[in-house]
C-alpha cells in the first residue's frame, strides 16, 4: 500500500516582477483547511497595500482535498497556475499564497498566468522537500490491571505511542503506518490475547481493551 508523500520541510518564498507589478509567493506546510485564515491574516498585515492575495492548496494523497482562488483576478489566471506548480512538483500538504502589487500596467490573461506560475515556481525552488508517511491513529482504553501487559506488547512491536493518560482508566494513543497497519493490528491482538496471528480475524475484539480508530494523517 502506498503510504508516502512529498511535502516541504519549512516555509519558503519567491518573487517575480513584470511591467511594474510584483508577485510575492509564500509556500507553507498545510495540513488542515482551518489554517488558511491565520496565514492569510498574517500576510495581509505584512502586505496591507497589496491588490490581490491568490492561493492554491492540496492536502492528502487522494486528489480530493484542494482549492484554488483567484481573489479578483480574471478566472483561471492565478489559482490554477499556482496549483499547477504544486502538481508538477508532486507535492501535497502545502499551500502557496501569491500576493500581487499592481504596477499600473495590465498584463493580460497570458501575462498573469505566467507571473503567478513563475512566482510559485520560484518559491518552490527555494523550498526543501522531505518524504513523509501516512499514519492512522488509534486510542486504546483499558484498566490498570492490564496496563503492564499492553504497554509491554506495544514496546515489543515498536508501535509508536503518541499520548498516554492515566485517570480512571488507561488511555493510550498510538500511530500505525498505513502500509503496516493491518499486520501490526493482527500481531498486537495476538500477543495481547496470547494467541497465534492465524487465530486473529479483522473483527477480533479484546474483552478487556477497547480499540477506537481516530484519524488518518
Amino acid at each position: 500500500m502506498e503510504d508516502t508523500y512529498i511535502t516541504i520541510s519549512e516555509p519558503a518564498h519567491g518573487e517575480f516582477k513584470d511591467k511594474g507589478s510584483k508577485f510575492l509567493a509564500y509556500v507553507y506546510n498545510f495540513n488542515h483547511e482551518d489554517e488558511l485564515n491565520n496565514l492569510m491574516a498574517e500576510l495581509k498585515i505584512k502586505h496591507p497595500k497589496a491588490r490581490h492575495y491568490c492561493y492554491a492548496y492540496k492536502i492528502g494523497t487522494d486528489n480530493n482535498r484542494f482549492r484554488i482562488n483567484d481573489d479578483g483576478e480574471p478566472s483561471g489566471t492565478a489559482g490554477k497556475p499556482i496549483y499547477g506548480q504544486i502538481l508538477s512538483h508532486q507535492l501535497t500538504n502545502v499551500v502557496i499564497i501569491v500576493i500581487r502589487y499592481f504596477g499600473g500596467v495590465k498584463l493580460g490573461a497570458s501575462g498573469l498566468i505566467h507571473a503567478y506560475r513563475e512566482a510559485s515556481r520560484e518559491a518552490l525552488s527555494n523550498a526543501s522537500t522531505l518524504e513523509k508517511y501516512l499514519y492512522r491513529s488509534y486510542v486504546l482504553s483499558f484498566g490498570y490491571d492490564h496496563m503492564g501487559h499492553i504497554l509491554n506488547v506495544l514496546k515489543e512491536l515498536d508501535i509508536q505511542i503518541t499520548h498516554k493518560s492515566f485517570n480512571n482508566d488507561c488511555l493510550v494513543h498510538i500511530d500505525l503506518r498505513l502500509s503496516q497497519e493491518s499486520n501490526l493490528l493482527r500481531l498486537f491482538k495476538a500477543k495481547v490475547l496470547d494467541k497465534s496471528p492465524d487465530e486473529i480475524k479483522e473483527d477480533t475484539e479484546f474483552p478487556f481493551c477497547k480499540l477506537d480508530v481516530l484519524e488518518l494523517h
